[in-house]
């Protein structure tokens, strides 16, 4: 009985992870070409900064974001008890 639930655990495990890092680059990429083109036109015109990014920028730029989250210290605020 253990070994069912374990085999139907780690494929759905597998499955939102995946979900979640599609997502995740997903958000990145879309977010950097709403922004970036409005924040900074001038370069963008001129070449200086790209319009929009390729997948594998995306994917740079969500680790290099996870990495600084990660030596700041940031994390979500969880409430203490009294």
């Amino acid at each position: 009985m253990k070994k069912a639930w374990f085999v139907l655990i780690v494929p759905g495990g597998l499955v939102v992870v995946i979900a979640v890092f599609v997502v995740a680059l997903l958000l990145v990429k879309l977010m950097w070409g709403w922004t970036v083109p409005d924040l900074c036109p001038g370069a963008v015109e001129k070449g200086l900064v790209a319009g929009s990014i390729s997948w594998f920028t995306a994917l740079k730029l969500a680790i290099f974001v996870a990495l600084l989250a990660a030596v700041t210290g940031i994390r979500p605020q969880t409430k203490k008890a009294d």
